[in-house]
């Protein structure tokens, strides 16, 4: 099949495309980067450089393939960080339209059944609506759980404030998923038929925020390093010191009062789905190198 992957060689899009490669189909990688495009080429996908921004580079990029998976890129320093994640799915749609696709695998989220109060994840609610309203496709809508590498942005709170926080408790559910367990159920929907709209939900592990802090303590030699609940106040202060913009910081600090209340595992245990094979504590490994590195 000819199978198009937004999302470059990220943590998801990276290892999808040695998959896909290596089962033989023509794969072609979006990417924003020029310098990706040599490492794309020697993954064996063919590059296609430009912006997601761009519908007229996307409905090119889109043209001729089977299969086209898309995903929204992060944003650190959007300053409407919902209305670019909604202009973002707009653009994939009007591109898939233009371009003639009849099947999309589309990454989204845990939570996206919720139409708001959820933070960034409103903005992927908003752009699973707008490609459920293309004509005669079939569309999987991947949902996972928040990422395990989320974590790494911590590593200045601990070795600084020897503390791992949120604006929720110790006690907090999270349901977690290790990127490379994405990977491997879009592969699977990208390489078998699927028919009309539907979701799937992506987990890799179940633990609580003190069992978090815990395991990581625990890889990185700080076996009582402690969950600390923080203010919403304190969340959003902190992340716009940490460099990130004052609506981004607003958004995730929202997300974080969903998960406080447990409205964003709702759907998801409606429609558990079979656990991935990469458990917290492998992550907590990979944590503790990057940690110490």
């Amino acid at each position: 099949m000819k199978i198009t992957i937004t999302g470059s060689l990220g943590n998801i899009s990276g290892p999808l495309t040695a998959q896909l490669v290596k089962a033989g189909h023509q794969v072609t990688v979006v990417s924003s980067s020029e310098s990706k495009k040599a490492d794309i080429e020697a993954s064996g996908a063919k590059a296609a450089i430009g912006l997601v921004e761009d519908v007229d580079f996307l409905t090119q990029a889109f043209t001729g393939a089977d299969v086209v998976y898309t995903m929204v890129p992060q944003q650190a320093q959007s300053n409407d960080y919902k209305a670019f994640i909604r202009k973002i799915g707009q653009n994939f749609a009007t591109a898939l339209k233009a371009a003639g696709i009849k099947n999309i695998v589309n990454l989204s989220s845990i939570g996206a059944h919720l139409p708001s109060g959820t933070g960034p994840i409103t903005g992927m609610h908003d752009a699973e609506e707008i490609l459920n309203k293309l004509d005669n496709v079939n569309i999987k809508h991947l949902r996972p759980a928040s990422f395990y590498y989320n974590f790494n942005h911590n590593i200045d709170m601990i070795k600084h404030m020897g503390i791992l926080g949120g604006n929720y408790n110790a006690g907090t559910r999270l349901v977690l998923v290790h990127p490379k367990d994405i990977a491997d159920a879009a592969f699977e929907e990208i390489v078998q038929p699927f028919s009309g709209t539907t979701v799937r939900y992506i987990a890799s592990d179940d633990k609580t925020a003190g069992e978090v802090a815990a395991i990581l303590g625990a890889a990185i030699g700080k076996p009582e390093l402690p969950w600390i609940e923080f203010t919403d106040e304190q969340s959003l202060a902190g992340m716009q010191q940490g460099g990130l913009s004052e609506d981004v910081s607003k958004n995730l600090t929202e997300m974080g009062t969903a998960i406080r209340s447990r409205v964003l595992w709702e759907d998801y245990d409606k429609h558990k789905p079979v656990l991935g094979k990469r458990k917290f504590e492998e992550f907590a490994k990979a944590f503790a190198v990057k940690y110490n590195g």
